[in-house]
């Protein structure tokens, strides 16, 4: 276990009141049981009617960044994993731009089932699985999180805006900073807007490195 994973465990120990690492659950533990015993089996909405299976997340539970989308597609429907198909391949070179490999990230969306058609999740939809997202940030704790596309940004931000008007600048969720940025199926449809989402992911590459913006403190 490296010193960062043992300082997260630690961390969780003391919240919990356990007296020993080896008897604390890690972040991977919490997130599986999360899964098991909460969405695999949700039918709290209409899209679990359609769907093959739940997509949960994957990554690093210890995580510093977190990229959260809009829903599953058809290939993540089938493979049960976010971001496998031809927007999650190109994901992936973003992350390898930004100077990171997929399993140093966590992936996940804000719901956990896919669409049909892979139209936008409806609110009464994002609602249901909102919990589920809510309880994935505060067992991973993200150092930053990084939105894709439209819908993931205003539900995490709360807000009705455009991805125009929210992309390139920091804004909060409670008091983790969130980057949002174009989805990478968006990009595929429009190459033309890559150059942007490159402007974003600088700047969550800089706050990486040199310590995430605060609230009130200086947004660079």
């Amino acid at each position: 276990m490296n010193r960062k994973a043992l300082k997260k465990r630690l961390e969780l120990e003391k919240l919990l009141g356990v007296s020993t690492v080896f008897q604390v659950p890690t972040r991977a533990d919490a997130l599986s049981r999360l899964e098991a015993e909460h969405v695999r089996g949700c039918t709290a909405c209409r899209l679990s009617e359609d769907r093959t299976q739940t997509v949960f997340g994957v990554g690093d539970a210890n995580a510093e960044l977190m990229f959260i989308g809009e829903a599953p597609g058809a290939d993540e429907d089938r493979q049960g994993e976010p971001f496998v198909g031809r927007a999650g391949k190109l994901l992936d070179k973003m992350i390898e731009a930004m100077g990171l490999e997929r399993p140093e990230v966590y992936i996940t969306n804000i719901v956990k089932c896919r669409p049909p058609q892979n139209r936008d999740p409806r609110e009464d939809e994002v609602e249901s699985c909102r919990p589920y997202l809510r309880k994935q940030i505060d067992i991973i704790e993200p150092s930053i999180i990084c939105t894709l596309g439209r819908p993931a940004g205003n539900e995490i931000l709360d807000c009705n805006r455009s991805m125009g008007d929210m992309r390139n600048q920091w804004s909060f969720y409670r008091d983790i900073p969130v980057m949002p940025t174009y989805h990478p199926a968006y990009l595929l449809r429009s190459p033309g807007q890559k150059r942007k989402a490159w402007l974003d992911l600088k700047k969550i590459i800089i706050a990486l490195h040199e310590g995430p913006p605060v609230p009130g403190g200086d947004m660079f």
